[in-house]
């Protein structure tokens, strides 16, 4: 096996087939990091002239002059693959020890366990937790992720429209012929319009009490990703008639009460972001006909699979986001579970450094 520094183009071509394949690893990621003060770099492993591993890498300066190597997607190789695994592994350190970094963090899209709607474990369903053993013998230790470890995924090869609507909950698919009746429109947004786009998720996001991301970064990735067919930014608009100033009541008006946005990558579509204008919630329930529009998009255009994106955690009743889960899994589908987030010390003495005053600023 040979270790060996990739293009782009190279980098691209090998991503493209790979089965763990995600948009978080595309070098307009990279570029999008970059924006951010990041540098990125692409590696393989070759064996008889073959590509046979690959990873994009950003790294940035953040303890002490010393850099974090990052892989947002992962490692695009079988984890259970302990040999190739192990020298991809290795000389990744290598490089970044030379390079001035201290720690290697990868997120690989790479399912642990299958399980169902309900989150349970699927009878002689795959299990993956060889993976999980084979890098934390090479020294990786768990850590926060930055994405979603579990997600509600639904499955569309060899699905069609009315069967795929049929098996949809009762309430669900009541609430999406509710939005039609009310004369509910979705449509797609150009970078003009983001503003938009951002005025929804911005207020969303003060209800439900996180951050949302700046009007900066939905351009941005428009930019990256819009003529290469890979974002969409829908909005769903509604004939409501607002008070004037004059107390009348305007004709044929249409207002903006949700948007989404959602990444189109390889097989799958990924529902990302969204927002919804309170007033309008239980009145139209908007958000429907936006999934309803992108599931019928998906199936048209011959995704395989629908990502509704992330959950809470396993389903539990008592979390706080357990009505996005029974939300998502009203459109079928089930819950997926990847093996979550991983870090590397390449520099043990700056790694060890960086813990202890990390640990000590958070008890202050």
């Amino acid at each position: 096996m040979k270790f060996v520094t990739l293009d782009e183009e190279s980098f691209r071509k090998y991503l493209d087939k790979n089965p763990c394949k995600s948009f978080m690893q595309t070098p307009e990621i990279a570029k999008l990091r970059e924006t951010k003060g990041w540098t990125s770099y692409y590696f393989g492993v070759e064996e008889n002239g073959k590509l046979i591993a690959a990873t994009m890498l950003v790294a940035k300066p953040s303890f002490l002059g010393k850099s974090v190597f990052y892989a947002p997607g992962g490692l695009l190789i079988d984890y259970e693959d302990q040999t190739t695994l192990r020298f991809f592994v290795q000389n990744l350190a290598k490089y970044i020890k030379i390079h001035n970094g201290y720690v290697l963090r990868i997120e690989p899209n790479y399912e642990l366990i299958e399980r169902d709607r309900d989150g349970e474990p699927v009878e002689n369903g795959f299990n993956h937790k060889k993976a999980v053993k084979n890098l934390l013998s090479l020294g990786f230790t768990k850590t926060a992720s930055e994405n979603p470890t579990y997600a509600f995924v639904l499955d569309l090869k060899g699905r069609e429209e009315k069967e795929l609507f049929a098996s949809f909950k009762q309430n669900t698919r009541n609430l999406i012929s509710r939005t039609a009746r009310k004369g509910i429109v979705v449509r797609e947004l150009t970078k003009d319009e983001l503003p938009l786009f951002k005025e929804i998720t911005e207020s969303t996001a003060e209800r439900r009490d996180f951050n949302d991301k700046p009007l900066s970064y939905y351009e941005k990735m428009y930019d990256l990703f819009h003529d290469r067919n890979e974002v969409k930014f829908l909005v769903a608009e509604a004939p409501i008639n607002e008070n004037q100033s004059d107390q009348k009541k305007a004709s044929g008006q249409t207002k903006a009460i949700s948007a989404a946005m959602f990444m189109l990558y390889g097989d799958e579509v990924i529902y990302l972001f969204s927002g919804s204008d309170k007033r309008y919630m239980k009145e139209y329930n908007a958000q429907y006909a936006i999934q309803w529009y992108m599931i019928k998009f998906a199936l048209e255009h011959n995704f395989k699979r629908y990502n509704f994106y992330g959950i809470q955690g396993l389903p539990d009743p008592k979390s706080p986001g357990y009505g996005i889960y029974l939300f998502k899994k009203g459109f079928g589908g089930h819950v997926t579970e990847l093996i979550g987030a991983y870090e590397l010390p390449v520099n043990r003495l700056f790694y060890s450094l960086h813990r202890l005053l990390s640990r000590l600023k958070h008890l202050h």
